[in-house]
């Protein structure tokens, strides 16, 4: 099931799981959302119908009223709303008149719940993927679905021992790691021609931190800016650049941490050290151009952008926290110190910034 139509990391996992699932042993089916995101120049739907031996069931899910103004939520409950009950029946006869056995879904709220809920009406069996850790924000009603799905998968040790600690019985509970297939182009590139440091005025000299993600307190943002302050006195040929845009769902009171994020660099005298790009679609081109990949996120529930920086070859400096020590080998693959500890922060970041054979071996 797909019911949201913005395209995220759990949406790329799960389009990967549909392209390289065995054809000879399953048979699958997906419920999409035709509604295509506005931020997006294509709708997932589209995206999916390309990928081979797939049945694919366009299905209006209902509104997503997450985040929006009181406005808009009615809006899209009067619009919406009236015909859900009608395409939640049409895909529950959809089910039953294929045999389907299992019915798999993110931790959406739509996703889990309408997934569980649909499994229970026709006799399939449920599964809740786990992109996040379980919490006591989550909707009361996610919270039930669940507890009632007949499988829960976490995408790290750490996310399945979320949802174990809080109660739900562990054997319901499995673990797969996230993972991106390195034969894909994206993460092939030729060596950096420096036409992203020309892009952005970035000398040939400077050592370059990266950081991707969305703009949120917990991706480290933060304290990347203040480790890489206390190192431009001893190496001044040091430049971060952040990627991504704001996301004021995650931030308290909605406001843009990209804005705190550049009042920071700016009361540090930063600005000629520091560049933010907003929103990319060539990711992979800028990541190309890192020394170091660095985001010391806190509670991340594993990050794919790990992976990502890693089949780019790219040695990787973050926080002991959350599902990141399961992918990056400290002292291997990259340099992991203790959450909030910006001291390790930066003697991880000056200990790579230092040494190029270091990095090229991590790499």
């Amino acid at each position: 099931m797909q019911s949201q139509s913005f395209f995220g990391a759990d949406t790329a996992m799960h389009m990967q799981l549909m392209r390289y699932l065995s054809r000879t042993d399953i048979e699958l089916h997906v419920a999409c959302t035709p509604v295509r995101d506005p931020t997006e120049t294509e709708s997932i739907l589209e995206r999916i119908k390309r990928i081979p031996g797939l049945r694919v069931r366009a299905t209006g899910f209902g509104p997503s009223v997450g985040g929006r103004s009181m406005a808009t939520r009615v809006w899209r409950a009067l619009t919406q709303g009236p015909l859900l009950p009608l395409h939640l029946l049409g895909l529950a006869w959809y089910i039953r008149r294929h045999r389907i056995d299992i019915i798999h879904g993110t931790d959406k709220p739509r996703d889990s719940v309408y997934g569980v809920l649909l499994a229970k009406v026709t006799g399939a069996k449920s599964i809740v993927h786990m992109h996040i850790g379980y919490d006591s924000w989550f909707k009361s009603i996610v919270r039930w679905a669940i507890r009632n799905a007949d499988a829960i998968v976490g995408v790290s040790e750490f996310t399945s021992r979320t949802v174990v600690t809080s109660r739900i019985r562990s054997d319901s509970v499995y673990t797969v790691l996230n993972g991106i297939d390195t034969q894909d182009e994206r993460w092939n590139l030729r060596e950096d021609d420096g036409a992203v440091r020309r892009e952005f005025g970035i000398g040939a000299d400077r050592i370059l931190f990266g950081s991707v993600s969305r703009l949120f307190p917990a991706k480290g943002g933060r304290e990347l800016i203040e480790a890489v302050a206390t190192l431009l006195p001893v190496i001044p040929n040091l430049h971060l650049m952040i990627v991504g845009k704001d996301d004021p769902q995650a931030t308290p009171g909605g406001v843009s941490f990209r804005s705190e994020l550049e009042a920071l660099v700016a009361m540090k005298g930063m600005q000629q050290h520091v560049t933010f790009t907003g929103f990319r679609t060539d990711v992979p081109r800028l990541m190309n151009a890192f020394d170091v990949f660095a985001m010391p996120s806190i509670g991340e529930p594993l990050g794919l952008v790990y992976l990502d920086a890693l089949a780019l070859r790219k040695p990787v400096v973050g926080y002991r926290s959350g599902g990141v020590p399961e992918i990056v080998d400290h002292a291997v693959d990259g340099l992991l110190s203790e959450p909030d500890d910006i001291d390790g922060l930066a003697r991880s970041l000056r200990q790579l910034a230092e040494d190029p054979s270091l990095r090229r071996r991590m790499g």
